[in-house]
């Protein structure tokens, strides 16, 4: 394993002028699903838990956001979809923007209305509702034949779902209600997709269906910030990557210069010789 200075990997973006934390000055690009510039949250008045962060996602783009719990990946996935103060959160400094419109502590209804969709960690769907009306409560921005039209594209892009489309969604398989959460989330036809850990407590298999699925969205032309800690499955489905710790944005590369870089995985992200393989 190559050796990596982890204070060097953690000090040396921070210190230099184009650095993956640093704050942002250029102007908002329309041609950027998504840009962060500088952003920090906080909880109450003590707990900061995005500390000036910055980052981007293409139009067209898969890009990964890893780390262990606890380092600010969920919290930065809630300021982008203005799910921050349901959970007690504020923006603090900084601006979001997505194809050039400022979303930054807008409304969630506001941010799905502009394009930007989200799944939550820990799935969060209806379950005494039937699959079919999952997937239509995901269609805030639609209505009637859009609306059935969407559901029968997410049913065919889902054929599992398909099946039990008229079955309670709590009776789901874990990896079921998952893949209803993703669904459910494209019902609205985002231009940015926001996935929020969605291999937690999956299965190895289940894990590379969601894979499977996450290349399929951005094979659509569909823009995903994968928020995910298993870092494996994560950058072998993104384009790059970006490594958060303790609220920082520490390390950014492309998703194939970081799968290489054993040490910089085993040091920031805690894998063993098994998850790096």
């Amino acid at each position: 394993m190559p050796k990596v200075d982890l204070t060097a990997e953690r000090t040396r973006p921070l210190l230099d002028d184009d650095a993956p934390g640093r704050s942002a000055t250029t102007a908002p690009e329309r041609g950027l699903a998504l840009q962060i510039a500088g952003l920090s949250v906080r909880y109450g008045r003590s707990i900061t838990a995005v500390r000036d962060a910055s980052l981007t996602v293409a139009a067209g783009e898969v890009v990964t956001l890893m780390g262990l719990n606890g380092a600010g990946k969920s919290s930065l996935a809630r300021a982008v979809t203005g799910l921050l103060p349901a959970q007690g959160g504020s923006i603090t400094a900084g601006r979001i923007h997505s194809f050039g419109t400022d979303v930054t502590r807008r409304s969630p209804r506001s941010v799905v209305r502009h394009g930007v969709a989200q799944t939550l960690e820990g799935r969060r769907i209806f379950g005494a509702m039937t699959v079919a009306e999952n997937l239509e409560m995901g269609g805030v921005t639609v209505r009637g034949a859009q609306l059935r039209e969407n559901r029968d594209r997410m049913l065919t892009l889902f054929p599992r779902l398909a099946e039990r489309r008229d079955q309670a969604a709590g009776l789901l398989s874990g990896g079921e209600q998952q893949m209803l959460a993703v669904a459910r989330a494209l019902m609205s036809s985002p231009r940015l997709l926001v996935l929020d850990e969605p291999t937690l407590g999956l299965s190895p298999k289940l894990v590379t269906f969601v894979g499977d699925t996450i290349r399929a969205i951005g094979a659509t032309g569909t823009s995903v910030l994968l928020i995910e800690q298993n870092a494996t499955m994560a950058l072998a489905v993104s384009d790059r990557g970006y490594v958060i710790e303790h609220g920082r944005i520490v390390h950014t590369d492309t998703a194939a210069n970081l799968r290489a870089d054993e040490g910089l995985q085993r040091l920031l992200l805690g894998l063993g010789t098994e998850d790096a393989a």
